[in-house]
C-alpha cells in the first residue's frame, strides 16, 4: 500500500468523534472489545465495533486475541507519521514568522527581519 493510500486511511479514521474517542480511551493502556462497548452506551455493540474495524484497517488499532478476548491497543506510529509530513513543516513555518514579528515588534526603527512580509515566492503579503 502506497505512503498515501495509508494517509488516506488514518485521515478517515481519525475524520469521526467516535473513532477518535476511541483512541482517547486507549492512550493509557489497552482495552478489551467489550470495555470499549460498555464505554459508550449511546451506541450499540456493532457500531462500535465497525468503527474499531476503521481504525484497526487504518493501523491506529492493534488487535491482540488472548482466549476468547479481543484486547485492542493504540498503535501512535501512524499518527506520528502523519504529524512528520503534514503538521512539523507548517508548525516550524509559523514559528519562523512568529520569531520575525517578535524580532520587528521588539526593534524599533530597525531593518524588519530578511523576509519579513514575503511569502515563500518573493511577494509581498
Amino acid at each position: 500500500m502506497s505512503s498515501r493510500s495509508k494517509d488516506d486511511l488514518v485521515f478517515k479514521a481519525l475524520s469521526a468523534p467516535l473513532r477518535r474517542e476511541i483512541l482517547d480511551l486507549l492512550k493509557d493502556d489497552p482495552k478489551t472489545t467489550g470495555a470499549v462497548c460498555a464505554a459508550f452506551p449511546a451506541f450499540d455493540r456493532c457500531t462500535v465495533m465497525q468503527h474499531l474495524g476503521v481504525l484497526t484497517d487504518a493501523d491506529l488499532v492493534i488487535v491482540q486475541r488472548e482466549g476468547r478476548e479481543r484486547w485492542n491497543h493504540l498503535n501512535p506510529l501512524p499518527i506520528k507519521a502523519i504529524h512528520d509530513r503534514w503538521i512539523g513543516d507548517y508548525a516550524a513555518l509559523a514559528v519562523e514568522k512568529l520569531a520575525r514579528l517578535k524580532h520587528d515588534l521588539e526593534m524599533p526603527g530597525d531593518e524588519p527581519a530578511p523576509d519579513a512580509g514575503q511569502d515563500k515566492g518573493g511577494h509581498g503579503r
